[in-house]
């Protein structure tokens, strides 16, 4: 198999695990939210209520094997993403933090996850404009 073939494999076995595992988060975060909503007073309805995370372990395992599938300038190239998705969530949780210290309203923790996917995906951006020949 030619490196060109080996990494269209890797991109569509990353494609299938990645969106399998988002098909399933989805599906289960819609089944969750209605289970839970409907039963407010259940002792079970905690595990009900993380359900949800299982599909997301899954994504997080498909990423990390493309990570190893990856050449050398990929790596790199999500390395600074994620370095700079990273720091800059932690910088915009930090000072909003303190902003709501002076009255701006408590948000979710649920929230910081997809603050960092999105600051990862401007850093990919980025690192790739950075790399393009």
């Amino acid at each position: 198999m030619t490196t060109g073939n080996a990494m269209k494999q890797a991109t569509k076995s990353y494609l299938i695990e990645f969106g399998s595992s988002m098909l399933a988060y989805t599906i289960t975060l819609v089944i969750a939210l209605e289970v839970v909503q409907a039963n407010p007073e259940a002792t079970w309805r905690y595990a009900v209520a993380v359900a949800p995370v299982a599909p997301i372990c899954f994504a997080l395992w498909a990423f990390i094997r493309a990570l190893g599938r990856m050449d050398e300038l990929q790596r790199r190239i999500q390395l600074h993403a994620i370095g700079f998705g990273f720091g800059a969530s932690a910088i915009v949780t930090f000072t909003y933090g303190f902003l709501e210290l002076v009255g701006l309203p408590s948000l979710s923790y649920i929230w910081v996850l997809p603050l960092m996917v999105v600051l990862w995906g401007i850093g990919s951006v980025v690192a790739s404009l950075r790399y393009a020949v």
